[in-house]
């Protein structure tokens, strides 16, 4: 038989539970042991000196792992959530995909049999016809192809077998409607070839119950098949061919729930104390803004157009929200589509001592999904008013209002009159929207969001490796990796965002100037485009590593390795982002970018001229590497230390509007990582007992927040240490007991400071937040005496000025009140104002000239655009729980007549995290128990089985993780779930 290359990249050391039907051997309990490829070469996970779970494809049956989302209920310092934009987080040891954003690499590195993978929706299918999952906890990189600072996930899909038909099938029925159904099929084709096909099946009715109506939400109706081939020319060589595709279709939710205290002020939309089912402020978004009393004044537009004030009732006041997290209301049915397809092939040759291998591996993924971006319905009536003004306009009943510039505001967005249907772009990739015929109609307004992908990648990877009969081997590769998105866009589009881009694209045409200053109005049109898209138009990701280890057996016992990693990237984007931000006359028909008015857009202000995209490149590069020294105390006892510096590329930030200083590229991630462990195997199998301390020396930890609608990376330091235990017992070979246990501490170091979305005020009594009327975003000013009258007099006296058409371009009646304290429980020490932010900038700078206002006179006055910084030093990062435990039991009752039956009962604790980097009660989320249970009638021979099972038997809404969504927005907080109850039965065969 040829020797095994090492497919699995490191060593593996795995706690796995056996398969719920299990063959004896006459009290040799030795089934405990996992054969991985580790170190190129087939062992014993015990023997290998890294501290990695291992999963064969019948313990993620026995345990009811049927995802990816469920491997954190058993594994030791792991965690994994849903996240904002239709990805997810696997974190591993407190490191996670905290970085959002295209050019963001992965924390967590995606390997399918042992390749990396690009943005892909593998963890969104089910897990079928597997050999192994590998869960690599630590930095890896002189073995694995593609880089990654918290770990590896290889996912080892089931090979063809030389000379046997085999086939497999199971099905399965529980609540919620739920089928699934897979196979699995081995043929042989001669002596030398072997096809193995395999598929799953996946429907169910959705968790979620809308008030408004109509079916339930959050459903699920998914598809995956896979084909493989293996050729096997002569002893020595293997050639491995796979294909597989899955895709998704059906109305699955990405954000499960929003929750809020409110703020009655409006200047925040939620407070900054606690998540409650109340709903947001929307007087503190970018639509009411807009579309207030108060900022028409201040363009001179008559402010019966005005969808509302904002000190008046909001569009969700009075609006009631459904403590159950599954339970919405919405006038807006979730739609969820994505596809993968993936081909691969590898071939690997022995030349007697030495091993080659070379893999490639061709990726295209499409995603997209839209969701109502607020789970509620808004009221309508406060929109009345304004909603008649605007068809009398368009009647030319107005004076001085020619019907021309209003008509086709009416036409789009309320076609049957004021007391009609109200309609809201679509999300159309022209700009145009409902002003060019794309619309949704609806009795109430809509408001909501799409995500989208579309991308390609490819990688070659080639391994040479040594078994020579000597203390000296190594192993060298070199991976080329390709990555390609053409398209990635997140769009916000509402009824007041048409509204409100048809009523301000009117006045602008209308009220245009010669440079004379003479009247000259430009055709009827609307601010493109119409709803707010932030679009990634075109990546390209070029990335290559050489890597390479050196083996040295110093004794029989002791042996030492060593590795060495060269990392080269290269990134280039062009993006833009656009809201209400040019002319487009209403006639047009083709793209919002040909208007003749594009001129004034610009994409990228830090370029000069006016550019339709922006435009970026960043280069890295690094040398990372690992030593390891591990002794055998005996041939079931292994010692072993180790150090490893991992590296995660840096990337580029999107571009913002309105425009706020960020930086524009953000930086590599570096951790040095020092690990200790002991594996051991006691009394013959009948203990097995792994134990594992770790500490990790974070520089530059790439950290995401919103920023006007918008996700900002930045980096941070931090350390983090920890502590794993993980045991299997058997005391007979009919007994099963596996147990985790895992601590972790994670810490900010230093003194770092950064503003906290939530409290732009930073937790200061001097300070006031600012939400500036003309879009919506915060800003603050704070007093550098520590005044705090003397700051809330300054704003005062600013918005005094402001209403009394006082300061340049300008107009006066804005009516803008006095500063007002936030609500004693919603824990902002600051007070707040609406206002303009410019004209505070500039008043704190003294460069303000309408009323003479000296800041000095005030105490002094300074001036925060992104808000007061907080210090941050300490907080503990997010998604890092302190405490984790699992335990699962399994016993099996033989019978005389050969069958058996198998109950299995897991339970696990997750203890309690944060989901933000600023911590606090706001951004707490708290632990939880999962429980799952399971019995199975094994045939005689294991040839059929049926089974009950029960998930998630305390029916936990358990919180994975949070978002907070940007001020202009209402920073409400987005929740993900793990799934409700599920209970069902099942049966299957296989010969």
């Amino acid at each position: 038989m040829r020797k095994s290359l090492l497919l699995a990249a490191t060593a593996i050391s795995t706690i796995s539970a056996p398969a719920i039907a299990q063959d004896r051997d006459d009290g040799v309990m030795d089934d405990n042991v996992i054969i991985v490829t580790a170190q190129r070469q087939a062992q014993s996970a015990q023997d290998v000196p890294i501290a990695v779970s291992a999963f064969s494809g019948a313990a993620l049956e026995a345990q009811q792992i049927e995802n990816s989302s469920d491997l954190q209920l058993t594994l030791p310092n792991i965690t994994f959530t849903k996240t904002n934009f239709t990805s997810s987080s696997f974190t591993i040891r407190g490191i996670g995909d905290l970085c959002v954003g295209t050019s963001c690499d992965q924390a967590t590195a995606i390997h399918l049999n042992d390749s990396p993978l690009f943005s892909t929706r593998l963890f969104e299918t089910e897990f079928f016809d597997l050999e192994r999952v590998e869960v690599l906890r630590g930095p890896q990189g002189t073995l694995f192809g593609r880089n990654a600072t918290a770990g590896v996930v290889n996912v080892v899909t089931a090979k063809p077998k030389m000379g046997v038909f085999e086939a497999s099938g199971d099905a399965e029925y529980g609540n919620y409607n739920a089928m699934k159904l897979k196979g699995m099929i081995n043929v042989p084709i001669g002596e030398n070839v072997a096809f193995r096909g395999a598929g799953v099946f996946v429907k169910r009715d959705g968790y979620t119950t809308n008030l408004n109506g109509g079916p339930d939400l959050d459903d699920r109706e998914l598809y995956s098949v896979r084909g493989s081939l293996r050729f096997e020319p002569t002893p020595d060589t293997t050639i491995d061919l796979y294909a597989s595709y899955f895709r998704e279709d059906d109305n699955r939710m990405r954000i499960q729930k929003q929750y809020c205290q409110r703020d009655p002020t409006g200047i925040l939309g939620c407070l900054n104390n606690s998540r409650d089912a109340e709903s947001f402020n929307a007087n503190s978004t970018f639509t009411a803004a807009l579309s207030s009393q108060e900022f028409l004044a201040i363009r001179g537009i008559p402010t019966a157009f005005a969808l509302g004030s904002l000190y008046g009732p909001d569009q969700y006041a009075g609006i009631d929200i459904p403590a159950d997290s599954r339970t919405v209301n919405t006038a807006f049915t979730p739609e969820y589509f994505t596809s993968e397809l993936t081909f691969q092939g590898k071939i690997e040759h022995d030349f007697g001592p030495i091993s080659a291998q070379l893999t490639g591996t061709y990726q295209k993924v499409k995603l997209d999904s839209r969701q109502d971006y607020n789970n509620n319905i808004g009221r309508r009536d406060i929109y009345a008013p304004a909603l008649n003004t605007l068809a009398a306009a368009a009647a030319g009943l107005v004076p001085g209002l020619p019907a021309a510039y209003f008509a086709p505001i009416a036409a789009a967005i309320i076609p049957n009159g004021p007391d009609g249907v109200l309609c809201t772009s679509d999300t159309d990739t022209i700009g145009l929207g409902a002003f060019g015929g794309n619309s949704n109609c609806a009795t109430t307004p809509l408001q909501y969001d799409r995500s989208n992908q579309y991308n390609s990648s490819w990688s070659a990877e080639a391994i040479i490796s040594s078994d020579l009969d000597g203390p000296f081997n190594f192993l060298v590769g070199g991976i080329y990796a390709d990555y390609h998105l053409t398209e990635n866009s997140y769009y916000v589009n509402a009824f007041a965002i048409d509204y409100v881009a048809g009523l301000l694209g009117s006045f602008t045409a209308l009220g245009n100037q010669d440079a004379m200053g003479n009247p000259a109005p430009l055709p009827p049109s609307f601010l493109g485009t119409p709803y707010f898209r932030n679009n990634t138009d075109d990546l390209k990701v070029k990335s290559y590593g050489l890597f390479g280890e050196v083996y040295f057996d110093i004794s029989d016992k002791l042996k030492l390795t060593g590795g060495l990693r060269y990392n080269n990237d290269k990134k280039n984007v062009q993006a833009r982002s656009t809201l209400a931000s040019f002319l487009v006359p209403y006639g047009q028909t083709a793209n919002a970018f040909e208007s003749p008015f594009v001129g004034s857009f610009d994409a990228d202000p830090g370029t000069a001229g006016n550019q339709i995209f922006q435009n970026r490149e960043v280069k890295f590069n690094e040398i990372t590497g690992r030593a390891v020294i591990d002794y055998k105390i005996t041939d079931d006892n292994l010692l072993y230390a180790s150090y490893s510096r991992g590296y995660k590329s840096g990337g580029i930030n999107p571009p913002l509007q309105p425009i706020f200083a960020v930086p524009e590229s953000f930086l590599p991630e570096q951790v040095d990582a020092f690990e200790i462990g002991s594996k051991n195997t006691f009394g013959d199998g009948a203990l097995q007992l792994n134990l594992t301390a770790f500490y990790y020396k974070y520089k530059d930890l790439q950290l995401s927040k919103i920023v006007a609608r918008t996700a900002v990376n930045g980096n941070v330091d931090a350390d983090i240490y920890g502590a794993e235990v993980e045991a299997i017992i058997r005391p007979d070979p009919d007994w099963m007991i596996n147990m985790g246990f895992s601590y972790l501490h994670t810490e900010v170091k230093g003194d770092t400071f950064n503003s906290d979305p939530r409290d732009f005020g930073g937790g200061r009594s001097d300070a006031v937040i600012i939400k500036d009327i003309t879009n919506a975003s915060n800003c603050a000013v704070g007093s550098t005496s520590g005044n705090a009258a003397g700051v809330n007099a300054f704003v005062n006296t600013i918005n005094t000025v402001i209403n009394a058409g006082l300061v340049p371009g300008v107009a006066a009646g804005a009516n803008l009140q006095p500063t007002t304290a936030f609500p004693a429980d919603g824990n902002i020490a600051s007070t707040g104002a609406f206002g303009l932010c410019s004209v505070l900038e500039a008043a704190a700078a003294g460069a303000f000239i309408g009323g003479g206002v000296d800041p000095a006179a005030f105490g002094g006055i300074e001036y925060f655009a992104a808000g007061v910084p907080k210090n941050i030093k300490g907080n503990q990062l997010p998604q890092a729980p302190k405490l984790k435990f699992s335990a699962g039991v399994q016993y099996t009752m033989n019978f005389d007549n050969g069958m058996s039956l198998v109950p299995r009962v897991d339970i696990a604790y997750t203890g309690e995290s944060y989901g933000s980097i600023f911590n606090g009660n706001v951004n707490r989320i708290k632990g939880y128990a999962q429980a799952n249970a399971q019995i199975q009638l094994n045939g005689t021979d294991d040839r059929w089985y049926v089974r009950g099972f029960v998930q998630n038997l305390f029916d936990s809404n358990s919180e994975t993780g949070l978002y907070v969504t940007d001020q202009s927005s209402g920073l409400y907080t987005n929740v993900f779930t793990l799934e409700p109850r599920r209970y069902g039965i099942g049966a299957g065969f296989k010969f």
